[in-house]
């Protein structure tokens, strides 16, 4: 083919536009660019999107037909009509002894592939499935409980046009989270009117170009978190009026704050009191902060506290509504929404009793919840487009919670670490060989969908996780023909006749859970280029248009049931992505809970009041590792080619140079990196960007491939053999993957 075809970049929740040219064998991706005419992107690539082809077709661990485990422990094919009914037969059958909610579910894709995890609720609701976890339990979901609780609302910041960019353990210029981040941090620091202020133990490329770089102990974000809140109200930078009106609980807060510490507070995170001052008072100042936070502090101690104490430094200088600040953005799901249960209530995992938050049970409990003989424990998973053997915490004792299950079934294009220990394997196709789409849509005041077309055809053999979906709940006998019949005959007097054939659907509740299905078997069929996938998008556009009229119309779409449908179409045709809704700054306040922010969170208040003493000397473990650090050539474990990597191929082990020359070690010097759980073999990396007892671990590393001879290769270390299951936050369960007590030994050459 010799047209450039339109499709996103799948390796950050930014799923920037590109376009692919294809080579003569009419697979491989010959050249890779931005696509210029993707509404939030706009051109823009890092340089880990041009190296797409190694996702795509560098693997020899390609799965392309059923897998099903034998007796000897061995894997053989098998056709879909017969993994599909065994499947079926297995759950059914352990459902009746246990009850559905014994199997469990993980995953729903990962970056960029979502529309599988859209259909999964189908599948879970004819099985009797409860409870379910994805990567974003261990990452996201205290931020998520913190904001709810404060707001209401899920929120995002407006870094593009903020006079301040304030970002807390977190490194864009590697991780991003926002479009054309590169562009947009050196946008910041050529600019003598803007500013960036960086929290990270790390002096990470944004550290570099910062106005101010705290660069604090590892573990103490808390303690310099609560010295700049304090600082603000000690010298009275507060926005006292704008508090007055927006805000509840300021009086309780400001009598913690003002006995905060300051001072020593600062010298427990080691970083210069005039410093911290500074950087206080220049983001007190700003007309507009915009403040991220990311896994830096999310997998690290008092990480929910940390969420918490980093929004009242924002909010107590009032930057929420307007450009450049916090915003309520709207979206085709309810990704971040939480109702925001006080600590204590709300739902619980079934053994462990563990907070369930945005409907997530914590990864770092799944493991208990199975390596028990507790009654309610669960039988099976169901693991789709996830690898947790791999990407979860503590990764011997999840082979051993999954070898300990009756059934195991996963649903991935490659032989994972996961697929190995399941019992059937099912082949999908990879994401630019079917229609995808991601959930996160979190622009502002342009909000942009994107569904992507299939750039190439899958091989025979694999299916889109849809269809696999549609067909466990056929076999569970959840759905029938004679369930299809009635919308299919409404849906031939058009799609206003089967928009109110639809809502008697959603009147059920029991069948409204089932409704992926349904739509995809009826309204899926009848769209072209065999767009079937997208047919739950259609639902989505109509709740969007339902939820956010006047968003919905600024953009373009009309009003009422016609503006729904105008977005679904425009979703279908727009192979570029589409600006879904348009929102005025002062709609985050109309989103809020009561139009109001609570400050006061008593629970996490008294953990900011009674922080302790910190005492950092350990003679048993003396340095600190952060298990899983974003480098250049670094991302999520779908690319499983070690050859993408143009850098750093090995995943070195980063220290201070003040260490390695402590150690005597060189670059590309081995060394055993041990902490609680285990022991690595890693080459060293010596470094000025690390902290004199800090060391760091890439993500990505450790997986396990099939060379060109058929032979494993193993290349670099898998951080979470170094990880911990009970190292975790207290409030939602999240891991300390940034803060693992570790030793180092020399290894002999």
């Amino acid at each position: 083919m010799t047209e450039w075809q339109p499709t996103a970049c799948i390796l950050c929740e930014c799923n920037c536009g590109i376009q692919v040219l294809l080579g003569p064998d009419g697979r491989s991706f010959e050249k890779i660019r931005g696509d210029k005419l993707h509404p939030a992107s706009a051109g823009y690539t890092c340089n880990k999107a041009l190296r797409l082809d190694h996702y795509q077709n560098g693997r020899t661990d390609r799965l392309t037909a059923p897998l099903r485990r034998r007796p000897d422990g061995e894997f053989e094919e098998i056709d879909w009509d017969t993994a599909i009914s065994e499947i079926s037969a297995r759950m059914r059958e352990i459902g009746l002894r246990h009850g559905g909610e014994s199997i469990f579910y993980y995953g729903g894709g990962g970056q960029g592939n979502h529309l599988g995890g859209a259909y999964a609720p189908a599948t879970m609701a004819a099985f009797g499935m409860k409870y379910r976890s994805s990567a974003l339990a261990q990452e996201k979901t205290g931020d998520f409980w913190v904001g709810a609780r404060m707001t209401g609302y899920p929120m995002r910041a407006d870094v593009e046009h903020a006079e301040v960019a304030f970002f807390i353990g977190k490194n864009p210029y590697q991780s991003h989270g926002f479009p054309r981040a590169r562009t947009v941090l050196k946008e910041i620091g050529r600019d003598p009117e803007r500013s960036m202020i960086v929290l990270d133990p790390v002096r990470t490329e944004t550290a570099e170009l910062a106005d101010f770089h705290l660069q604090l102990r590892p573990g103490t974000d808390v303690y310099l978190l609560s010295a700049m809140a304090a600082i603000l109200l000690r010298d009275n930078l507060i926005a006292t009026e704008w508090l007055a009106e927006h805000a509840l609980g300021l009086r309780e807060v400001e009598a913690v704050l003002r006995r905060v510490p300051i001072e020593k507070y600062c010298a427990i995170a080691d970083v210069e009191l005039d410093l911290v001052v500074a950087a206080t008072h220049r983001l007190a100042r700003a007309k507009s902060v915009a403040a991220l936070e990311d896994l830096g502090v999310q997998m690290n101690r008092y990480s929910t506290v940390v969420s918490y104490v980093e929004k009242l430094v924002w909010l107590l200088t009032g930057n929420v509504g307007k450009p450049g600040t916090q915003y309520a953005f709207t979206g085709m799901a309810a990704i971040g929404h939480d109702r925001g249960h006080p600590a204590g209530e709300g739902p619980r995992s079934p053994v462990v009793g563990a907070p369930i938050i945005s409907g997530l049970v914590p990864c770092n409990v799944i493991t208990e919840e199975i390596l028990t003989d507790h009654p309610a424990r669960y039988r099976a998973m169901f693991i789709e487009s996830s690898n947790p053997v791999h990407s979860l915490a503590d990764s011997a004792r999840m082979r051993a919670a999954l070898e300990s299950l009756e059934l195991v079934v996963v649903v991935d294009v490659a032989m994972t670490e996961t697929a190995r220990l399941a019992d059937y394997v099912l082949p999908a196709a990879t994401q630019f060989e079917k229609y995808e789409a991601t959930f996160f849509n979190f622009d502002f005041p342009r909000n942009i969908f994107h569904l992507r077309h299939p750039v190439l055809p899958a091989p025979d053999g694999v299916l889109a996780e849809p269809e696999i979906h549609a067909r466990l709940v056929e076999a569970a006998g959840a759905l029938t023909e004679d369930d299809y019949r009635p919308l299919r005959d409404a849906l031939a007097q058009g799609r206003e006749a089967f928009a109110m054939a639809f809502l008697g659907v959603l009147a059920d509740r029991k069948t409204a859970k089932l409704a992926p299905v349904l739509l995809y078997r009826t309204l899926g069929e009848t769209l072209p280029g065999g767009a079937a996938a997208a047919a739950m998008l259609w639902a989505a556009a109509y709740n969007c248009a339902r939820r956010f009229p006047a968003s919905v119309e600024r953009a373009g779409y009309g009003t009422g049931l016609a503006a729904g449908e105008r977005l679904f179409e425009a979703i279908l045709t727009g192979k570029h992505g589409i600006v879904i809704t348009e929102d005025d700054y002062e709609e985050t306040w109309n989103r809020l809970r009561d139009n109001k922010i609570q400050l006061h969170l008593a629970d996490l208040l008294n953990v900011v009041a009674t922080l302790p003493e910190l005492d950092t000397a350990d003679g048993e473990w003396p340095f600190v590792l952060s298990a899983g650090e974003r480098r250049a050539f670094t991302a999520n474990t779908i690319v499983r080619d070690p050859l993408w990597r143009k850098r750093d191929g090995g995943g070195t082990l980063r220290m201070s140079l003040a260490d390695a020359g402590h150690l005597g070690l060189a670059p590309g010097d081995l060394v055993r990196v041990t902490t609680r759980r285990g022991s690595a073999e890693v080459p060293v990396e010596p470094t000025d960007r690390m902290r004199p007892g800090h060391l760091s671990l890439p993500n990505g590393f450790g997986l396990s491939v099939t060379d060109a001879t058929g032979a494993q290769v193993t290349t670099g270390a898998a951080p979470n053999e170094l990880t911990e299951f009970d190292s975790r936050d207290e409030w939602v369960g999240t891991p300390w993957h940034k803060y693992v007590p570790a030793r180092l030994d020399t290894v002999d050459a």
